[in-house]
């Protein structure tokens, strides 16, 4: 006999729904590129925009956000001017990361503020604003740890916000899309663990689709980082336009008075601006411009362009693969938001003002108008000169004239980098050797392969041997505590210096110790070992004099043919320029290379050279040196000489204003 049932009624549209939410994750997902996505999706708020309303992309940047959103390519570099639209790209490309592919994401700023500056202004306001976020993001206005200015935790991924300034804000990351906004405002070490861009790379290795993406209205010329990723893509594009006159695709450029083609005026007048065709000489308008911009297209200086889907072609327009590494350059120009009166009538102040003497104006107009880097005036050593004047002796050998040798190391994170120099008469140099030493600077038993070289013995070309006489060991970084212990370990008679770079101007080479150590357990210890502080620029400023003197003698720097031409690249790897101080303008040097160690060994070395009091030596002492370290012998295949006794410390001359004794190298090993 059956039974009865009584069931409940439901209602089905309600369990449907339900049903549908709860398998939406699940779903294939139908591909879209970022330029439909946004289309699709983007909006402009009202705290970043200056009209709050749906996104609708310029011509130029489908090309830029389609090649953000194609997983073949590994790499989108953007050098630009201001006004182009570029953050609000960057803004679209997260939300689609986000909620499109789901994918991590790391985005870095180049300071802690500018990060959190761009959280709260531009893209809380855009996940607010944007429907479809609140897919992946149900919970934006709940305050959570997954809701930071720091960590935005969505359904299926994370964005990690950081500022670029400090390396630890590179660590501990895993993920697939990693943005650099304003690369120009990184510095170009991070805190002497590479460039940011190094940096960032590290964290999406591994990724299935890995990508990089950097933009930046670009700086100084020669330390600017997004143009030097900019020449090093597979290919470079430029947006080209159609000239209304002769139909053929051209770049708008600035041009200039010695230039038939580019921006022209009349009589300063501003509003008579034209642009000249560089191909048929034809002007125009910048309503002309703006009819035809549709029709713009990138194409690279060897004639691949990009097609209106985002394929890439060669000049005759046969398919080519995707280049992994692709840069972009655009300038205000091409924008809407500006006209071109104005772009002229800012050159014309920034003109009037460079003539009387300041240039910041001009600067400011090539940077962010231009979107090219600006060429300051800087002092640089010759790398080609030094290298053509290097001489046919081996290294590893201390030559004539070459009395007292010093040694400057610098530490990095799998190795110790040596300069060692003999030093002469009025402080002639000699380099004696180069040396990389591989360790791990962690390990604190490896600290002996440095030690060990540093008690090496140099053959001197007289008869006999050297031994380094004063080692500077850069004590900074991440190795502090291992490289106190070395220097306490070796002790006093061994002279070797724990020192600190002091960059400040008029900083004396050789500047005061303090005592400073650190136990195993990172405490400080009063009355430990001394460190130096050494004044950087200021040897720098006497070695860039002394590399400038081009005769053997008094302040000559010699080099040897065995030197690599790396040795050459790093010792040449900063520029003394013009910088903006809080106090006002300075000379400062200022890197234009990541590798620059030989360059900090050799100001260790000059340090080293000044604990001896070499540069306060007076004639009778460097006679007296000589007389000692090559003396004057007829037969140099008889019997070497026995060492002439130095005097007793008390009796040594001292040197002036010096107590007796400081003058002169107290123990000096001498092997004849």
């Amino acid at each position: 006999m059956g039974r009865k049932i009584n069931l409940r009624l439901v209602d089905l549209t309600e369990i449907d729904k339900a049903l549908r939410a709860g398998l939406r994750s699940l779903a294939a997902v139908e591909p879209i590129s970022l330029s439909d996505w946004a289309a699709k999706h983007f909006y402009l708020s009202a705290e970043s925009s200056y009209v709050e309303q749906r996104w609708q992309a310029y011509p130029y940047q489908h090309a830029i956000m389609n090649a953000i959103s194609n997983d073949e390519i590994e790499e989108v570099t953007f050098m630009k001017s201001a006004r182009v639209g570029y953050t609000k790209m960057i803004l679209a490309a997260i939300g689609y990361f986000a909620e499109h592919k789901r994918r991590n994401q790391a985005l870095w700023q180049p300071t802690d503020d500018d990060s959190d500056e761009f959280c709260k202004t531009e893209l809380e306001p855009m996940i607010r604003d944007v429907p479809v976020m609140e897919t992946v993001f149900p919970g934006f206005l709940a305050k959570s740890k997954d809701n930071t200015l720091k960590q935005k935790r969505f359904l299926g991924s994370s964005l990690h916000l950081r500022g670029g300034k400090a390396a630890k804000n590179y660590r501990r990351l895993s993920v697939d899309v990693a943005i650099l906004d304003e690369l120009d405002g990184f510095d170009i070490d991070v805190e002497k663990e590479g460039s940011p861009v190094t940096l960032a790379r590290k964290r999406i290795e591994g990724a299935t689709f890995p990508k990089l993406v950097t933009g930046s209205t670009p700086k100084l010329k020669g330390f600017s980082l997004i143009e030097a990723r900019f020449d090093q893509a597979d290919k470079r594009f430029y947006v080209h336009v159609p000239c209304p006159h002769c139909g053929e695709m051209i770049r708008l450029r600035w041009g200039g008075k010695d230039k038939a083609f580019g921006f022209k005026w009349v009589n300063d007048d501003p509003d008579t601006v034209m642009h000249a065709c560089e191909q048929c000489g034809g002007l125009m308008s910048q309503a002309d411009y703006l009819a035809g911009w549709q029709h713009s297209r990138w194409i690279a200086a060897d004639g691949t362009w990009i097609d209106d889907q985002s394929n890439y072609r060669d000049a005759a327009g046969e398919l080519i693969a995707t280049p992994k590494r692709i840069g972009f350059h655009i300038w205000t120009a091409y924008s809407p938001q500006t006209s071109w009166a104005q772009i002229v009538r800012e050159f014309l102040s920034a003109k009037t003002k460079a003539s009387g003497g300041d240039k910041s104006e001009l600067k400011t107009f090539v940077n962010t108008t231009l979107g090219e880097t600006w060429e300051e005036e800087v002092e640089k050593a010759d790398l080609h000169a030094l290298m053509a004047r290097a001489e046919s002796y081996p290294l590893r050998q201390v030559q004539m004239g070459g009395l007292v040798l010093v040694a400057g190391v610098d530490t990095q994170d799998n190795r110790f980098e040596v300069v060692v120099w003999a030093i002469g008469r009025g402080e002639e140099m000699w380099v004696v050797d180069y040396m990389v030493i591989e360790a791990n600077p962690a390990d604190e038993r490896d600290w002996d392969k440095l030690g060990t070289y540093l008690d090496t013995r140099f053959d001197h070309v007289a008869g006999g041997s050297l031994r380094i006489e004063a080692a500077a060991l850069d004590t900074g970084g991440h190795f502090t505590h291992q490289a106190y212990n070395f220097v306490r370990h070796a002790g006093a008679s061994s002279r070797i210096y724990a020192i600190r770079g002091e960059p400040r101007q008029g900083h004396p080479v050789k500047g005061r110790a303090s005592m400073q150590d650190v136990n195993w357990r990172g405490k400080v210890i009063k009355n430990g070992i001394k460190l130096w502080h050494v004044g950087t620029d200021t040897a720098k400023d006497l070695l860039f004099g002394r590399l400038k003197v081009t005769q053997p003698g008094p302040g000559y720097v010699h080099f040897s043919k065995d030197l690599p031409a790396e040795f050459y690249h790093q010792l040449t790897a900063e520029v003394r320029m013009l910088q903006k101080v809080a106090s006002g303008e300075q000379y400062r040097w200022v890197k234009v290379r990541q590798r620059n160690e030989v360059l900090d060994c050799t100001v260790y070395g000059i340090f080293a050279a000044h604990t001896l009091d070499l540069h306060r030596y007076t004639e009778r002492m460097w006679q007296k040196l000589e007389e000692v370290v090559q003396p004057k012998n007829g037969d140099l295949f008889g019997e070497s000489p026995a060492a002439p006794a130095l005097p007793a410390p008390s009796a040594r001359p001292a040197a002036s204003g010096r107590s007796a004794g400081n003058g002169w190298l107290d123990g000096l090993e001498v092997n004849l």
